[in-house]
């Protein structure tokens, strides 16, 4: 399945690294956009927030949603390829 991981991190300066070694250790990473990840995981979206939970301050917040393959955007052809190779993954 394919996961959005959207975050708002609220401390600046903070040092997030082992949030995103937490993130890439989900899955197959796609980080074309600022905060926001696909992961290709077997993970349920539970699974991957438990991963993450550790590594997040209280006050910031993260949505963690599957993606379906009712899409859109304007990425890098790179960021699309990744995206239109894994659309059998993704909900209808």
């Amino acid at each position: 399945m394919i996961y959005a991981i959207n975050y708002d991190l609220k401390r600046p300066g903070q040092n997030y690294d082992a949030l995103y070694s937490a993130i890439k250790g989900c899955g197959a990473c796609w980080h074309h956009l600022g905060s926001t990840w696909l992961v290709d995981t077997s993970l349920t979206a539970q699974g991957i927030w438990n991963r993450l939970e550790p590594h997040a301050d209280k006050n910031d917040f993260f949505l963690v949603i599957g993606v379906t393959r009712d899409y859109q955007g304007w990425l890098p052809q790179e960021a699309w390829d990744w995206i239109n190779n894994r659309s059998s993954k993704m909900a209808a």
